[in-house]
C-alpha cells in the first residue's frame, strides 16, 4: 500500500514535542474555508508552479487543462517551462518507505514523528502501518481533525503515543456550513480519546468572525469542560494562507472577512478556567 506524501518537514518543533519529523500526507475530507494547506486537499498527486521568476511566456498554460474554470497543469506543462517553475506534489511513499526515511534522522529526533496532512486518518491503514512500524522505536504523533469512524479511531489510539486535536467549531450547521462536514464524529472521537487516556492536546484554530466568536468560544470551552480538559493552543488565523492557492491555479475566496483581527477572547478561556497557550 502507498498513499502521497507531500512533505516531510524535518525538525520541526511546532507538531508535538521536542524535535520532529513531521510527514504531511495528502488528502482531507474537509473543505475548510481558511484551509492553509491546499495542496493537502487532493488525494491525488498535483503540478503547481511557482510565481516567482515567472516571465509570462504561457508556455505552461498551452499544455494545461481547465476543469470548471480551474487551470490543471499536465506533465507537458511542467517540461516546457524555460524556468522550471512547475513541480509534482505528491510522490508515493509506502510505510516502510517512510519510516526509512524518518529513521534515518532518529538520532536527531528527541521527540519523534508526527502524521499530519490533509487529514492523516483519511489515510487509512496506510496510517496504521506506519503507526505500528514506529511503535517501541520512536515517539509517534497524530495531527488531526477526529474525523474518521469511531473503530477506525480508536485502532489509532491503541497505536500513537499523542495527539494534536483540532476544535473548530460547537455549532454543527456552522461546522458544515464552514468545513463541508458535522462536527458529530469529531466530538464523539474526542471522547473516545479522553477514555483512553493518551496524551493529547486541544489546537483551535481562531478564524476572524467565525471560529473567534463570543458564542463559539464559550461553546467549546463548555465542550472542554464537559471532557475535563484544562488547556488548549490556540492557532490565529494567518493572513499569508492564500498564498498557496496560486501555487494550484486557484483564487483564494475564504468565506469570511480576513482582514478583521482575531478577537482572543482571553476573558472567557479564564472564567472558564481554560488554561491557554497562543501559538
Amino acid at each position: 500500500m502507498k498513499k502521497n506524501i507531500f512533505s516531510f518537514e524535518e525538525f520541526s518543533i511546532y507538531d508535538g514535542p521536542g524535535i520532529r519529523t513531521t510527514v504531511f500526507i495528502k488528502g482531507c475530507p474537509l473543505k475548510c474555508s481558511w484551509c492553509h494547506n491546499p495542496e493537502g486537499q487532493s488525494f491525488e498527486s498535483e503540478i503547481i508552479k511557482s510565481p516567482n521568476g515567472c516571465i509570462g511566456c504561457g508556455m505552461c498554460i498551452n499544455y494545461a487543462k481547465k476543469n470548471n474554470g480551474k487551470i490543471i497543469y499536465t506533465k507537458e506543462s511542467m517540461e516546457n517551462c524555460p524556468k522550471n517553475l512547475l513541480r509534482v506534489c505528491g510522490c508515493e511513499y509506502s510505510p516502510n518507505e517512510v519510516y526509512d526515511k524518518v529513521m534515518k534522522n532518529k538520532e536527531l529526533l528527541s521527540g519523534g514523528v508526527t502524521f499530519s496532512g490533509g487529514e492523516p486518518l483519511s489515510a487509512g491503514n496506510f496510517l496504521t502501518e506506519c503507526l505500528a512500524l514506529f511503535k517501541g522505536r520512536l515517539h509517534t504523533a497524530v495531527q488531526t481533525c477526529g474525523y474518521a469512524d469511531s473503530a477506525f479511531f480508536t485502532e489509532v489510539c491503541g497505536l500513537c503515543d499523542y495527539f494534536l486535536y483540532d476544535i473548530k467549531l460547537a455549532d454543527d450547521i456552522e461546522h458544515i456550513k464552514y468545513t463541508g462536514v458535522s462536527n458529530r464524529q469529531i466530538l464523539e472521537n474526542l471522547k473516545i480519546l479522553k477514555r483512553y487516556g493518551k496524551d493529547f492536546v486541544i489546537r483551535v484554530p481562531l478564524i476572524p468572525k467565525v471560529t473567534d466568536t463570543e458564542k463559539n468560544i464559550n461553546n467549546i470551552c463548555r465542550i472542554l469542560k464537559d471532557n475535563d480538559i484544562s488547556y488548549a493552543e490556540l492557532m490565529p488565523y494567518n493572513k499569508m494562507a492564500g498564498g498557496k492557492y496560486k501555487l494550484l491555479g486557484r483564487k483564494y475566496c475564504p468565506a469570511f472577512d480576513e482582514t478583521v483581527e482575531v478577537n482572543i477572547r482571553e476573558d472567557i478561556w479564564k472564567q472558564n478556567s481554560i488554561k491557554i497557550k497562543i501559538l
